[in-house]
């Protein structure tokens, strides 16, 4: 640290001139090799003498003597670029494979400890015309309309605040407006980048592209194949915040076992009754993990029972208290499906479920994850910058 300036450059050009003279040694002419080796014994002397001029000069006449035989061209900044950005590749790639892999979350089963997709439309509470299955999810205080509890405007801002919006909250505005008296025939999903996911409304006269998913343009906006539209009608006007996006320790499990009350990631393949994407194969899931392998558990809403007591940790007890937004624990349809009826977890797997118990897919309805399909552990929402940002509990 108290080492001068031009001490550590002639000491690291000392370190350059080794190594070219290992590197080129055979094709070097022995003038060529007697001048460099010359110059760094001149380079050394002037080191150990302290002499500031002398390490200047030798220095500055070893340097020239390096970048004649060395002349920069074209080719070698494209190779360092090229090297660079490899090295950057392959840490990545061992940082994602080994350590920590990120993931976005699409649904809503882990709401509202980590959102899914959402979407507000503003037609609804705009027209009066909120489907029933979701008049519980809009609320109007004052003026002002509430999503989930979220505050959402009855136009997209200026843009401006659109881009701080997107940075800040992962959120977008779309607005689909009909141009010809139409119909809509399909809808197809179009991946940009393999991360940004849009689609495509095929109708008989126009094309739309938007950016949202089928699922929520179904759910969110009503946007269906067969539906009708007239120049001039909205399709679909609103507001769509991204899924949490987090990152999963795939390392810690390598070395302790998962506990109970985890918020973990695993794989679906070979489960009974969860669907393959042909194209993306099985999907991961995220879940709390509710029973270890030899746990008995059972529910009585809205309480998840373990091994006859009450599940301890912070994130059950928060679901238990029912306290808005949580809801506690619902009874499952193929596993414990009645408040008298308990199971007990198999030796190798995991009684995975989710926080929004209500709307959740989860081992209530297909069982235990197996040992091997187990990813890692939820560690951090690192976007967008809302208020779940940070550690997951």
């Amino acid at each position: 640290m108290f080492t001068s300036r031009h001490v550590k450059h002639s000491r690291l050009l000392l370190r350059h001139a080794r190594k070219y003279l290992r590197y080129k040694d055979d094709r070097l002419s022995a003038l060529d090799r007697e001048q460099i080796v010359a110059g760094m014994k001149s380079l050394r002397e002037a080191l150990r003498q302290k002499d500031r001029e002398r390490i200047h000069g030798t220095a500055d006449a070893l340097d020239k003597m390096l970048h004649r035989l060395t002349p920069v061209t074209w080719e070698s900044h494209w190779r360092e670029n090229c090297e660079v950005i490899l090295v950057a590749i392959v840490v990545a790639v061992g940082i994602r494979s080994y350590f920590l892999q990120p993931f976005k979350i699409p649904t809503g089963s882990m709401q509202p400890t980590l959102n899914g997709i959402i979407g507000y439309s503003y037609l609804y509470h705009q027209e009066q015309e909120i489907p029933i299955e979701r008049k519980d999810h809009y609320e109007k205080r004052g003026d002002a309309w509430y999503f989930k509890g979220y505050p959402v405007n009855a136009s997209a801002p200026n843009i401006l605040e659109q881009i701080a919006e997107f940075i800040a909250l992962g959120r977008n505005y779309i607005n689909v407006v009909s141009r010809e008296d139409d119909q809509i025939f399909e809808i197809v999903p179009k991946k940009v980048l393999f991360f940004f996911t849009f689609s495509r409304l095929i109708c008989s006269r126009q094309n739309f592209l938007v950016y949202a998913s089928p699922d929520t343009l179904s759910h969110d906006f009503n946007v269906l194949p067969g539906r009708i539209c007239h120049r001039g009608e909205v399709i679909a006007r609103g507001a769509i915040d991204t899924g949490d996006q987090v990152f999963v320790d795939k390392f810690s499990y390598n070395f302790v076992k998962p506990h109970r009350g985890d918020v973990f990631v695993f794989r679906t393949n070979h489960i009974p009754g969860i669907r393959e994407d042909p194209e993306a194969g099985s999907p991961f899931y995220i879940k709390r993990l509710a029973g270890l392998p030899g746990d008995t558990l059972r529910i009585d809403p809205p309480f998840l029972y373990v091994n006859s007591k009450k599940a301890e940790g912070y994130g059950f007890a928060r679901e238990m208290s029912a306290r808005p937004p949580y809801r506690g624990y619902a009874l499952g349809h193929e596993y414990l499906s009645q408040p008298d009826r308990s199971y007990t977890v198999p030796k190798d797997g995991y009684f995975a479920m989710g926080d929004n118990s209500y709307n959740s897919y989860d081992s209530r309805y297909w069982g235990p994850v197996p040992d091997a399909n187990v990813v890692g552990r939820g560690l951090l929402v690192y976007w967008p910058f809302s208020q779940h940002w940070g550690l997951i509990r």
